[in-house]
C-alpha cells in the first residue's frame, strides 16, 4: 500500500514548526509521503506576524512526496481545525497521520505508523495507531493495544474516524449510564471524565477526549509502540490546553517497534503500568493551584 498522507495541524509558533517540520523531513519514509499541512488562522491581530512565519516554514519545506498548505482565512480553533483537516484528507485518501505542530517525531514514526495501518486496515476492533509511549520506567511489550484512542502522533482509516462523536454530553451521559467513568479514567488514575465534563461545560475544547469517549465507548482498541516516537514539546506552556509539566518527557526511539507477535486485544499487563504511571505523576493540590496561577496570569 503506498504510504498514508500526513496531516500536520499548524498555528501561530514558528520555533516548534521548525522542529517538528525538521524531524519529520528525517523519518526514512518521508519522500514517500504526501505532507498537507493545515494552518488556522490567527485569533487576533497579535498573532498575525507568528502564524505567517509558520506559513512560509511550510511553503519552504522540501523532502517529502508532496507538499500542500491549506491556510484558513479565519481562526478554527484547535479542535474544530483538527476535525475538519482529518475528515478532509480521510475522505479523499481512505488513511491519514496525525502530528501537531509540537510533536517531534522519530525518524522511525511514519515507518510504524505505515506499519500499523497496513496491517489492520480491515480489522474493525482497531481504531487507530499511536506514536507516543509515556517514560513507564518498566519494560513493555514491543507493541500492545489499549481500549481507547489516543491524541499525541496517531493515525487511522475512514472506517474508524467515522465513529467519532462530536458531541461530548452524549458520550459523557452513555459513559454515566454504562457505569464506565471509572474504566474510563483508568481505575482513577487519570481524570479523563472531568476532561470530558470540562469540554461540555466550555472550559476546553478538546477533540481528542471526544474521540477517545467515542472509540472507548465502542470497545475499539489502538495500536501502541513499546519505546516511543514521539516527544511533545509544547508542555511549556506555549499550547493550547497545555500548561508547563515536564512529567511526559521521554526519550525517542530510533528503530521502530516490531509487529510480529503484538494480540488484538488489550493489553491489561499494559494498562496497569499506565495506572501506575499516572498515579505516580498525579499532581498534588499545590501543583494543580500554582497551574492554575500560571494559566491565569500568564507567569512562567
Amino acid at each position: 500500500m503506498p504510504c498514508a498522507p500526513i496531516a500536520l495541524f499548524v498555528h501561530a509558533r514558528p520555533h516548534h514548526t521548525r522542529a517538528v517540520l525538521a524531524a519529520l523531513r528525517r523519518n526514512h519514509l518521508a519522500r514517500e509521503s504526501e505532507l498537507v499541512v493545515f494552518s488556522d488562522g490567527p485569533k487576533g491581530s497579535d498573532e498575525t506576524l507568528a502564524v505567517q512565519a509558520v506559513r512560509d516554514l511550510a511553503h519552504a519545506i522540501d523532502g517529502f512526496g508532496g507538499v500542500s498548505v491549506v491556510e484558513r482565512p479565519c481562526n478554527l480553533g484547535l479542535a474544530a481545525s483538527i476535525i475538519a483537516g482529518v475528515t478532509d484528507v480521510v475522505e479523499t485518501a481512505g488513511q491519514v497521520i496525525v502530528v501537531e505542530d509540537d510533536m517531534l517525531t522519530s525518524p522511525a514514526f511514519l515507518t510504524f505508523m505505515n506499519g500499523g495501518l497496513d496491517r489492520f486496515r480491515d480489522d474493525e476492533r482497531v481504531a487507530s495507531v499511536h506514536g507516543y509511549l509515556p517514560p513507564l520506567g518498566e519494560p513493555m511489550p514491543e507493541a500492545f493495544f489499549l481500549r481507547g484512542a489516543d491524541c499525541w502522533g496517531w493515525a487511522t482509516w475512514t472506517r474508524a474516524w467515522s465513529l467519532f462523536r462530536s458531541d461530548g454530553a452524549t458520550l459523557l451521559r452513555e459513559l454515566e449510564a454504562r457505569r464506565l467513568t471509572a474504566a474510563f479514567d483508568c481505575n482513577g488514575s487519570y481524570p479523563f471524565t472531568q476532561m470530558l465534563r470540562d469540554q461540555v461545560a466550555g472550559r476546553n475544547d478538546s477533540w481528542a477526549i471526544r474521540w477517545h469517549a467515542s472509540v472507548f465507548l465502542l470497545g475499539g482498541l489502538t495500536l501502541h509502540p513499546g519505546r516511543s516516537l514521539v516527544q511533545n514539546i509544547g508542555l511549556d506552556g506555549s499550547g493550547t490546553h497545555c500548561g508547563t509539566d515536564d512529567r511526559f518527557e521521554t526519550t525517542l526511539a530510533l528503530e521502530p517497534p516490531s509487529l510480529a507477535s503484538v494480540a488484538v486485544e488489550e493489553d491489561l499487563v499494559a494498562r496497569a503500568a499506565f495506572e501506575r504511571f499516572y498515579r505516580a505523576r498525579r499532581p498534588t493540590t499545590l501543583q494543580r493551584l500554582l497551574r492554575k496561577v500560571r494559566s491565569l496570569t500568564g507567569m512562567p
